[in-house]
């Protein structure tokens, strides 16, 4: 199925205005992932999708017909929620089948598709168990089986992986991965968590206090971020950024002054403005190199992470996080020199903080 939003509003009796003017087309069989802080609107989002909040003005069609109106068994959506929803009193095998047997499917039928569906999720040997015997991963694939056996052609996803450890949590997001391939209906998913958004989405919609910030697939995001709010919010560590004015066509960057002269053509333009001056932390570099901004700082902490260590240093009364491999591990109180290749620096209006693009 494909979905389309058109200028959906949410807005609450206490006034309230929880999301504002959100637009999406939503391919069929595409996996979308929305994606944001808490209380930016993305469950929200989900649950008018669902029918499970009424939309307060804008459009909402499924397959071109408008579902507005439609209650959620009408949109032929299934749900699976953060809380996993699980009876408690039944087994795997009742609950995956619990919304078959409401419909009054015969048993055959029935077990045929919960013995497939319990394959395709590792659940063969827990059928006759109770959630309580489960682990958090157990239950959570559960919940998800339950959704993907009524073959419904859209499924939503509420931060179904919030209640895992981190190791759970990547065996389900390729567990949800695969599940995705296998079914090919279209999902949207919810998450604060930009790791899950960047591995899962095909497209992610970054929101921020209701309103989508920007939508692309994960390259884009990460390389191509529209303002300073998605170049923080996609990538681990966040960008770096620093606030300054342009002079004399440089800006200062803790005890350096970088020349933008020798990296944007649009130099000149930017004279006298406010700007914020962005890079991602992996972007860095340690050996001298040409084309490239040198930074002298002090490091004042190191984080060694296994295949890489965070460093995080002050130059001058700026603060930034540095990633280097962990060969290159610097001592802790001890002066180091970086360089940001050209090509790696972005740069941000100080008034709007959209990104400025060079013509």
């Amino acid at each position: 199925m494909y979905i389309t939003l058109k200028d959906i509003n949410k807005i609450y009796p206490n006034g309230f205005h929880a999301v504002h003017n959100f637009n999406l087309e939503i391919e069929k069989g595409e996996f979308i992932v929305f994606v944001g802080p808490s209380g930016c609107g993305k469950s929200t989002t989900l649950r008018m999708i669902a029918g499970l909040e009424n939309i307060s003005s804008g459009e909402f069609l499924i397959n071109g017909k408008r579902a507005n109106e439609m209650g959620p068994r009408e949109r032929e959506v299934a749900m699976v929620f953060q809380s996993y929803a699980l009876y408690p009193q039944m087994t795997v095998y009742d609950n995956i089948a619990f919304g078959l047997t409401l419909q009054g499917v015969d048993e055959d039928v029935i077990e045929q598709r919960v013995l497939k569906t319990a394959k395709i999720l590792g659940l063969t040997d827990y059928l006759d168990r109770l959630p309580k015997a489960l682990s958090g991963g157990q239950r959570q694939r559960v919940a998800i089986g339950r959704a993907i056996i009524r073959k419904v052609g859209i499924f939503l996803m509420d931060e179904p992986l919030s209640n895992l450890d981190a190791k759970q949590r990547v065996t389900m997001r390729y567990e949800i991965a695969q599940i995705h391939q296998e079914t090919g209906a279209t999902t949207i998913y919810v998450t604060h968590d930009q790791t899950e958004a960047m591995t899962l989405a095909d497209r992610i919609v970054v929101m921020k206090d209701g309103y989508v910030q920007q939508i692309g697939t994960p390259y884009e995001l990460y390389f191509k971020p529209a303002n300073v709010f998605v170049g923080g919010f996609i990538g681990e560590p966040p960008m770096n950024f620093a606030r300054g004015r342009v002079e004399n066509g440089s800006f200062r960057f803790g005890n350096a002054a970088l020349n933008l002269k020798d990296c944007r053509k649009d130099a000149a333009a930017l004279e006298g403005r406010e700007i914020v001056l962005g890079f991602r932390p992996e972007a860095i570099v340690l050996n001298p190199q040409e084309n490239a901004f040198r930074v002298d700082c002090d490091v004042e902490l190191t984080e060694m992470l296994g295949d890489n260590t965070n460093v995080y240093i002050t130059s001058g009364e700026q603060q930034a996080i540095l990633k280097v491999d962990s060969h290159d591990t610097p001592e802790m109180d001890a002066p180091l020199t970086f360089y940001i290749p050209h090509e790696a620096v972005y740069l941000f209006d100080g008034e709007t903080e959209l990104v400025i693009n060079q013509d």
